[in-house]
């Protein structure tokens, strides 16, 4: 394999037509270094795929042993089991996790995938942010033949190993169910749908209002931030306040769903005879509600050691990522009382 030359910082200060020192203090984030040449540095540096030294030279032809992983947020029990998964594979095959989070924001996550490749992590594990619509932060990995793998949120149009569900399948199951228990009037709360887990599991619902005769209604379509706020402001701004209300819920988080569903009850609403609830990933949240919500299950550890086990694969030289392509991990609904009318 023909070998990648390292660009230096004086590559950089050669194509700017500035002092290599300058560079170096301008990477540096030095004072004296005024903000426009500071950026021209940075993009370059980006452009090219530059590396910031921080190990021996000697180390460049080298493993660092660590694997890269940026999520939208920690605070989700769905990825603190995908990470959970992640870790007892690599950990065990010898590899160490640099964790980060973007907090929903793309520049966030630019910042941590030029930490992570600075920090030459051997491969990348990326679900991405909420809003984020480009995704040049990550050719730089690509550039470098680092591998580099989605999940969940996958950057549909980046050349990559991606790990999901069948989300339109889920959406559809989840929304055949409430149909089964005789509900016409569904409302789905959902994210952002440039997001492929967002807009396949609306198009699964469309699917099955269209397969059981059910005109779709733009009405009962809500897209927002998925935050408690967003949640309650819907809910008890608009839905509660409409003459017909919905007789089902098909919402994209277990959280959501049972914020909604205290939301419902508090309104006087019985759940599921007034309206019945099905929710999405089968957190434990989703398991001591009362009624218990009916959910997806989504099989965030086994797709985190998947995904460990994929990268770790194609580090040690025993498989390749060009042939891995998508991989597709089952899901499961489970049914709870907060959608059985029919018993």
């Amino acid at each position: 394999m023909k070998s990648i030359k390292e660009v230096t910082i004086y590559d950089l200060a050669k194509k700017l037509n500035i002092s290599a020192a300058t560079v170096s203090r301008g990477l540096k984030d030095h004072p004296a270094v005024n903000k426009d040449t500071k950026q021209k540095i940075f993009d370059l540096a980006e452009e090219l795929g530059y590396q910031t030294n921080k190990f021996a030279s000697n180390l460049r032809k080298q493993k660092t042993h660590t694997i890269g992983v940026i999520v939208p947020r920690l605070n989700s029990l769905f990825m603190s089991s995908v990470l959970s998964g992640i870790e007892k594979v690599a950990n065990n095959a010898g590899y160490n996790l640099i964790i980060t989070q973007s907090f929903e924001k793309e520049e966030k996550e630019k910042t941590n995938a030029r930490t992570m490749f600075n920090n030459r992590v051997d491969g990348l594990i990326v679900s991405l942010a909420y809003d984020t619509r480009k995704y040049t932060h990550f050719d730089p990995f690509i550039k470098k033949n680092i591998p580099l793998i989605f999940f969940d949120r996958v950057a549909e149009d980046t050349p990559s190993t991606q790990v999901l569900i069948d989300n339109f399948k889920a959406g559809f199951a989840a929304t055949s169910h409430l149909i089964e228990q005789g509900c016409k009037n569904i409302l789905h709360i959902t994210g952002n749908l440039t997001r492929n887990v967002y807009r396949d599991r609306f198009n699964g619902y469309k699917k099955a209002l269209e397969d059981n005769g059910i005109p779709y209604d733009e009405a009962l379509l809500i897209i927002n931030d998925l935050s408690e706020q967003a949640i309650l402001d819907c809910l008890t701004n608009d839905v509660l306040k409409r003459e017909n209300l919905p007789d089902g819920l098909f919402v994209v988080n277990d959280a959501s769903a049972a914020f909604a569903l205290t939301i419902f009850k508090e309104a006087g609403l019985k759940v599921p005879d007034d309206i019945a609830i099905v929710g999405f990933n089968n957190d434990l949240i989703s398991r001591v509600t009362e009624p218990a919500i009916t959910t997806i299950h989504y099989p965030g550890t086994e797709m985190g050691e998947t995904l460990a086990r994929i990268i770790v694969s194609h580090l040690e030289g025993d498989s390749d990522l060009k042939y891995t392509g998508t991989v597709i991990l089952n899901t499961e609904l489970m049914v709870r009382n907060s959608s059985l009318r029919i018993k």
